[in-house]
């Protein structure tokens, strides 16, 4: 892998003389390699070890003022790449160059990897904990350790790269009980280690409340949405909070900056070492920065890359992001977290009369205008506190900000689902409808 990375570290630079020589005004380099080693577990066994390697590099250059973007996987022929972006040059409009100026910096590498056998070792553990208490349930599980290496550099000197190493897993276990079919799944993103027995002990407690299935709540209740389902909600803030959504006047908050936008006791906010998602600088070389993005439920700041934090007179926060290697910089988030409340989740579903827990959906996300309507895949009937079985054809419907302003409480239980640290969730406003036997 060294040589590797030598070889890599030499043809950016050799892309970016090309580049300059060949008549670009300015010009950047952005590398990326990877390397997966997952472990997949099918039927409650062992099916296959897979190792896969990918490499790609990226050279948008600026000739009389025309960008031009081409893109290469694998084996790189430098001339042709160059001649490639220069003619894609041609057919834009010229534009404002926004590049980080000179900046040479080394990262410490984030995160830790660990070996096939202890992959293996974990999903087998997992697993047979399952099975214990369920021994006709059927699992299938993915336990992966990602290594990614990123650099960037341009004209201007700029000159940065880390190394990320990422652990994740999924755990699903399946359970057939004549013609009724139950699917309940997990997983945990996390740097150095991961925590087989907590995620078999999540699926084990969902299947212990789906034992009996009982009639959904009808009408407006108090809906639950436990960490990984809460994610919908949080999806459509981080929509609400991009700054070119507010400058096309698409945000709802366009105009509510110092207002109050959430129930007070919402608090949001980016922190760049947090977690395995942390990041020391964004795909535009800008180093990346803590951000309150709301506080106490008022609308703090919006993010922005460097495009359009220059058209809204902020300038960049740090959240300029490709969406692929292929695509410009454009705002985005590497990570956002809810700040938790003091209650577990079973206080949560303690300190409810009536209610319903969301623990997985179908089509589970709202537009920017936060209007939704989403079948619950696995629901859960709340009665005087205590969960009485498993909700089948149950919808929930409302809109998300009307749901965050009537926001009940939040939970302990925080855990990154994506990029998303979130606890669980208790909001009201919203509507739940199903079928009553």
């Amino acid at each position: 892998m060294a040589s590797d990375n030598s070889q890599q570290a030499v043809l950016a630079e050799q892309l970016l003389e090309l580049a300059m020589q060949s008549g670009a005004e300015a010009a950047e380099v952005f590398q990326s390699q990877s390397l997966s080693r997952p472990v997949f577990f099918e039927a409650n066994r062992l099916k296959q070890l897979e190792s896969s390697q990918a490499e790609g590099i990226a050279l948008r250059l600026w000739r009389e003022g025309r960008p031009g973007l081409a893109v290469a996987y694998g084996p790189v022929a430098p001339h042709a790449l160059v001649e490639r972006a220069i003619a894609l040059s041609y057919l834009n409009d010229p534009e404002t160059i926004e590049l980080s100026s000179s900046t040479k910096a080394t990262y410490p590498d984030l995160g830790e990897a660990v070996p096939v056998e202890q992959l293996v070792a974990w999903g087998k553990e997992a697993i047979a904990l399952v099975r214990e208490a369920y021994p006709e349930s059927l699992c299938s599980a993915e336990w992966e350790c990602d290594v990614e290496t990123t650099r960037l550099i341009n004209s201007k000197g700029l000159d940065c790269g880390y190394t990320d190493t990422t652990l994740s897993c999924f755990l699903g276990a399946e359970w057939v009980r004549g013609d009724d079919f139950l699917s309940v799944s997990d997983g945990q993103t996390q740097r150095g280690r991961l925590d087989p027995v907590a995620l078999a002990q999540q699926i084990v407690q969902r299947l212990r409340w789906a034992e009996k299935n009982t009639a959904p709540p009808i009408g407006k209740v108090p809906v639950l949405f436990t960490a990984k389902a809460a994610d919908m909600l949080w999806g459509t803030v981080q929509a609400a909070l991009n700054g070119k959504q507010v400058i096309e006047r698409a945000s709802p908050w366009s105009d509510r900056l110092g207002e109050p936008v959430t129930a007070s006791a919402l608090t949001i906010y980016q922190q760049p070492d947090a977690g395995p998602f942390s990041c020391p600088f964004d795909d535009e070389g800008t180093p990346t920065q803590p951000i309150t993005f709301i506080k106490d439920g008022v609308l703090q700041l919006f993010y922005t890359d460097r495009t359009i934090g220059k058209a809204l007179g902020s300038g960049t926060t740090g959240n300029g992001f490709r969406p692929g290697l292929g695509s410009y910089p454009t705002p985005g988030l590497f990570n956002l977290l809810i700040q938790p409340g003091f209650k577990s989740l079973m206080e949560l579903i303690g300190s409810l009369k009536q209610g319903i827990i969301v623990d997985q959906m179908l089509g589970g996300s709202a537009s920017i205008s936060g209007e939704f309507s989403v079948n619950v895949d696995l629901g859960y009937r709340v009665h005087n506190g205590e969960v009485v079985g498993r909700v089948k054809d149950t919808m929930v419907a409302g809109n998300v900000y009307t749901a965050l302003k009537n926001l009940v409480e939040l939970g302990e239980d925080a855990d990154w689902n994506g990029s998303c640290f979130t606890p669980s969730v208790i909001v009201q406003g919203l509507s739940t409808t199903g079928r009553v036997e």
